[in-house]
C-alpha cells in the first residue's frame, strides 16, 4: 500500500530534488549548476537560490529550515561562504547547522547544501 501522504518532487532515475512527508520536505543535495567553476561566494548565492525556490514550490521558506547541513570542498571557504549565508538566512530563524569538509561528487563544486523544512503552507 502506497502512503498518499508522500509526495516527491523532479523526480529523476537516482534522486528526487525534494519529499514531503507529514508536513516537512526534504531537499536532496543542492549544489552549483550553473557555473561550477565560480569562486565560492557565487557558488553559495546559486545554491541559496536553488533551495528558496525548491521551499517556495513545497510551501515554506528560508524561516521554517529545521536542520541544515553545509558540506565545503575546502573548509577554508567557510568564511566566504558564511559572509553569504548570513546575508540570506532569516533574522532571528537561523537553523541547526553543521559544517563540514567533504569531497564531494563533481570536484569542481565548492558546496552542497542538504537540508529539511517544515511546510506551512498545503500545496
Amino acid at each position: 500500500m502506497q502512503d498518499t501522504q508522500l509526495i516527491r518532487h523532479h523526480v529523476g532515475k537516482r534522486l528526487s530534488e525534494m519529499a514531503i512527508y507529514r508536513g516537512v520536505v526534504y531537499l536532496a543535495g543542492q549544489v552549483p549548476e550553473n557555473d561550477p567553476d565560480a569562486d565560492i561566494s557565487a557558488q553559495t548565492r546559486e545554491v541559496l537560490g536553488h533551495i528558496d525556490r525548491l521551499l517556495a514550490e513545497a510551501g515554506s521558506d528560508k524561516r521554517h529550515i529545521l536542520s541544515c547541513q553545509i558540506f565545503l570542498r575546502d573548509i577554508a571557504d567557510i568564511g566566504a561562504m558564511n559572509a553569504v549565508w548570513d546575508e540570506w538566512v532569516a533574522e532571528g530563524a537561523a537553523p541547526p547547522r553543521a559544517t563540514v569538509q567533504a569531497a564531494l561528487a563533481d570536484p569542481r563544486w565548492g558546496i552542497e547544501v542538504v537540508l529539511t523544512a517544515a511546510v506551512i503552507q498545503e500545496r
